[in-house]
């Protein structure tokens, strides 16, 4: 299954589409979990789409000072909910991993499990959120180890468009990627267009300046309703500008006015990097566990995907 989702991914003129999740708690019995997956595939089940990404949660409260706005719970292994996902739908699963808590020996084994045992073949490694605490493996290390696995994933990247707001370089640690196996790069979630417009562009020249082709880019967007979502975006680093902000919180409904906001980002990120020749891709999600925000996803899915399809239409076309 996995060479079809990779042929997607090879086709520039054509969007990839997914849905992006979380695993349930880790004291979840595997009757609930099944109950669980089951009732997000019903969700879906009217909606065209390539595949479901599956997270790695981990506690980052020692990225930064500010307490974590909702708690954070252990999940069940992503491994065992992207296989369950998978089975029931019939379609991929990409699946994170956090790697900086295991050594080598234990990541080794962690990919033979997951390519084995769960029959994974789609994955996007992600590095250790601060460079404080105990980094027992360095995402390079772990890139390493995958190459030398001689198991052939779909390797995908987490690319930050903050971090290159703030540092200029995001472009240069994507291509750096690329080189080391990276065969997609999943964003993270957009609420400021220009900070990822600058990023796209950094990128596309830089593939142009080396004769390289530039790989599949999939931009996140999620619907916020309330204040304390809004909260949590900004905990986990996305970038809101104050007028944005305000915009959604001072709207009579905010989530269907956070919902105008991801379409108008997506439109100006098309116009200037479509051109560009960047194959680009989405990926939905809920960040709380909120029916009206889980809804209101499902919808913002609708609009962007449509709103994508149109914009390649209309560049064949030309």
């Amino acid at each position: 299954m996995s060479e079809i989702l990779r042929e997607k991914f090879a086709d520039p003129s054509r969007g990839v589409y997914f849905i992006g999740t979380t695993p349930p708690r880790e004291s979840t019995d595997d009757e609930q979990m099944r109950e669980i997956a089951e009732k997000l595939l019903a969700r879906l089940s009217t909606l065209e789409y390539d595949g479901v990404i599956v997270y790695d949660i981990q506690d980052e409260s020692a990225r930064i000072d500010t307490p974590r706005p909702f708690p954070f719970r252990k999940t069940r292994d992503p491994r065992e909910y992207s296989r369950l996902i998978g089975d029931i739908s019939g379609k991929e699963t990409i699946t994170y991993k956090s790697v900086a808590q295991r050594d080598r020996s234990d990541f080794e084994q962690w990919l033979e499990e997951a390519w084995n045992q769960f029959e994974l073949r789609n994955l996007v490694l992600v590095g250790s959120p601060s460079s404080d605490g105990d980094i027992r493996l360095s995402l390079p290390e772990a890139y390493q180890a995958i190459g030398e696995s001689h198991r052939d994933f779909h390797l995908g990247g987490v690319t930050i468009a903050e971090r290159h707001a703030l540092k200029g370089n995001e472009h240069e640690r994507l291509m750096d990627k690329q080189h080391k196996g990276v065969d997609f790069f999943v964003s993270q979630a957009v609420y400021n267009p220009q900070a990822t417009i600058d990023l796209l562009a950094g990128y596309a020249r830089l593939c142009r300046e080396q004769g390289i082709t530039p790989r599949r880019i999939v931009l996140t967007f999620t619907p916020c309703g309330s204040a304390k979502t809004l909260e949590f975006m900004q905990w986990l680093g996305i970038s809101i500008p104050a007028a944005t902000r305000w915009r959604i919180l001072d709207a009579e409904d905010s989530l269907a006015e956070s919902i105008r906001v991801c379409q108008n980002s997506l439109e100006q990120i098309l116009e200037a990097c479509v051109p560009l020749g960047l194959p680009l891709g989405l990926n939905i999600e809920s960040l709380t566990n909120r029916k009206e925000e889980i809804d209101a996803s499902i919808r913002l899915y609708r609009l962007l995907k449509a709103t994508l399809d149109l914009k390649l239409a209309e560049q064949q076309l030309d």
